[in-house]
């Protein structure tokens, strides 16, 4: 019985497919066919395929051109191979190949040759598969770092204005904490409304405030000096700021709503020391609220890229580097383990001491180890559906208390309904 899989090369304006049957002994026969890259080209290339009886689909990860493509696979291909009677268990299946495993010998690279490797080199297990979640996780994705987009923008532009505000010789950053505080925020609009006072700009500080009123009055002297055209670039930039605010603030709504849903993922992940809500909804958005995919936490952490890699030649070892893995939660990850092992009394500050002193000091080793357990401790908390439970030595009731309810004001903060129970564990209402 025929076997059909396809071989995509995605390119911008146009996608090289190559279909062959698999099934039988010998040389491939190839079928060879071009179609464009717009939305009705795309619908007629998923009809061709199930009119040719496509069962199975590689392409390449080609920058962002492989995603349209493979929509309209997963719109118009894929359930008609899926719900018919007697389909195999890997029909309709849509394979993504990471590109530097179809890497073509030099000098022998052509678009329909590509196509043909893809499909020969499926057939023999030799492509690094990439995973690419459910059409509503990868909303999920979108969103989440949609909003991280944003979180990078304001913080670019919170040293720019730092920045700015040095070059007119205003010292604000020098003796407040928190440039963007409430006192400073404060006056800095005043400033670039065009106050020339320091001492009435200076007024406007709280009274917690650790800068007394002379450092602020030092600190802004030089704002009777300041041009008007400074003043209003000033403005803009707060004005800029503002707006960044408002559109974090519509992604964590927008986020919040479509993973509404599986908020008892996000609640457990939040509990893990170094993470927080914003942190567990980005681990569910980027890997699924059961971590589906991943049969092991060791798998888990491969793919992340937190375990230690092999580089293993003649019988000797030449390193342990990390694998690049999935930058996203590389980052989160490494934050998260920055973060749990400064806890006092946490289980994460007594194995990072015990890394250090293993790996001879090497901060940033023993980070990534902490790292690596805390990716495996989420991936149990998914995949098993379990509960969270502190184990450090000298983690105090108090200290529990503080952080709970840190962490249920965050929650509610990001649009979740959150109760305590007798318990003091915190569910979902």
């Amino acid at each position: 019985m025929a076997y059909k899989i396809a071989g995509f090369d995605v390119h911008k304006k146009s996608v090289f497919v190559v279909s062959a049957d698999v099934e039988g002994g010998g040389e491939f026969q190839f079928e060879r066919r071009r179609f464009g890259a717009m939305p009705g080209d795309l619908q007629e290339m998923a009809e061709w395929c199930v009119a040719e009886g496509i069962e199975e689909v590689v392409m390449e990860s080609t920058a962002q051109y492989w995603r349209p493509v493979w929509q309209a696979l997963e719109r118009f291909w894929q359930p008609v191979r899926r719900q018919r009677e007697g389909a195999p268990s890997t029909a309709g299946a849509i394979h993504l190949a990471q590109a530097q495993s179809n890497k073509a010998p030099s000098g022998r690279k052509k678009d329909f040759r590509d196509a043909e490797r893809l499909l020969k080199r499926l057939v023999a297990q030799e492509l690094q598969l990439s995973f690419v979640p459910e059409r509503e996780q990868r909303l999920w994705r979108t969103v989440a770092r949609r909003k991280l987009q944003l979180t990078r923008d304001r913080v670019r532009l919170h040293n720019q204005v730092e920045a700015f505000l040095e070059q007119c010789y205003i010292k604000l950053s020098s003796v407040v904490s928190d440039l963007f505080g409430v006192s400073s925020r404060r006056m800095l609009t005043a400033l670039a409304k065009g106050e020339r006072d320091g001492a009435k700009l200076a007024a406007m500080a709280d009274r917690n405030l650790r800068a007394t009123p002379k450092q602020l009055m030092d600190a802004l002297g030089a704002c009777a000096d300041m041009e008007d055209v400074c003043r209003r670039i000033l403005q803009l930039q707060l004005e800029q700021l503002d707006q960044l605010d408002q559109h974090i603030a519509a992604m964590e709504k927008e986020l919040s709503g479509l993973m509404a849903a599986h908020q008892e993922a996000v609640i457990r992940l939040s509990a893990v020391p170094g993470l927080g809500p914003d942190s567990a909804q980005q681990i569910v958005a980027e890997t699924g609220p059961e971590a589906k995919a991943f049969a092991s936490a060791r798998k888990f952490s491969s793919w992340i890229g937190s375990c230690p890699g092999d580089n293993e030649s003649a019988e000797t070892s030449k390193g342990h580097h990390t694998p690049k893995g999935n930058r996203n939660l590389r980052r989160l990850f490494n934050q998260a383990a920055q973060a749990a092992v400064k806890m006092k009394g946490c289980i994460f500050e007594l194995l990072f001491q015990r890394f250090m002193a293993r790996m001879k000091g090497n901060y940033q080793e023993a980070i990534w180890a902490v790292a690596n357990r805390i990716a495996k401790l989420v991936w149990k908390l998914l995949h098993d559906g379990v509960e969270y439970e502190e184990r450090g030595p000298s983690v105090s009731a108090k200290s529990k208390q503080q952080r709970m309810t840190r962490m249920i004001r965050e929650l509610r903060k990001a649009g979740y309904h959150i109760e305590k129970t007798t318990s003091s564990a915190a569910e979902p209402a």
